[in-house]
């Protein structure tokens, strides 16, 4: 933010435009999902909600979304052509609409993405400014941003489980936030935690390394 004779004027992302909620905010949605999934996708379906389902055309937020998912950055130039570079990877895709989703936030979208065997599912809302919310990530309910560090840790509702893996963390980060669902009790659960700084490789192998944790999806920052 700067100030000219007491105007303020806000500095929003860099990006391709013409707007950081239509465009930047849904590209780093789209990233979230590659980075969930493992890998660009080969197959995707993305669901428009409220007003994303009536003006994602218009705005650009198609080829925002496929940009995204081709893992270009905010500010890459090929965005304005992400269906061509789509068709020469060989990236099928579909697009739905839900314009009346009256439980979601305006600017949400639903992407499922496929890659050989593995599948993600990724919600999220754009919400000004290039910033967005993961509300759920492979059908467990999330809550966060992608401007830290993230852990998304799959494992076994079991006793003792949240203290043991923030005991690990402990040792060698500072865990900013975290949030936990589950199927139901003595279900699966998932742990998603942000935390400030990069994780040490070896960590995430002993954490994996458990009988009890499923899998851990390792997310640096998304800038």
């Amino acid at each position: 933010m700067s100030e000219r004779s007491g105007v303020f004027d806000m500095i929003g992302p860099v990006m391709i435009g013409p707007s950081s909620s239509h465009t930047a905010g849904v590209v780093k949605i789209a990233q979230m999902a590659v980075r969930v999934l493992g890998g660009i996708p080969e197959q995707a379906e993305i669901t428009f909600y409220n007003s994303f389902a009536r003006t994602y055309e218009g705005h650009g937020s198609d080829r925002a979304v496929i940009g995204g998912l081709l893992n270009f950055a905010t500010d890459d130039k090929r965005i304005k052509n992400s269906f061509d570079h789509a068709k020469e990877q060989g990236f099928e895709y579909s697009f739905k609409s839900i314009g009346n989703a009256s439980t979601m936030h305006p600017n949400t979208i639903k992407i499922e993405a496929t890659k050989g065997e593995k599948k993600a599912l990724i919600i999220g809302e754009s919400r000004g400014g290039g910033v967005i919310k993961i509300t759920n990530v492979n059908s467990f309910d999330s809550n966060f941003s992608g401007a830290l560090d993230t852990l998304i840790i799959q494992a076994e509702d079991k006793e003792g489980s949240i203290a043991f893996i923030s005991s690990v963390l402990s040792q060698e980060c500072n865990i900013a936030t975290m949030f936990v669902s589950r199927k139901g009790k003595k279900q699966m659960a998932c742990q998603v935690i942000e935390i400030d700084h990069k994780l040490n490789q070896v960590t995430i192998d002993y954490l994996k390394s458990l009988s009890w944790i499923y899998d851990i999806i390792y997310i640096p920052i998304i800038s």
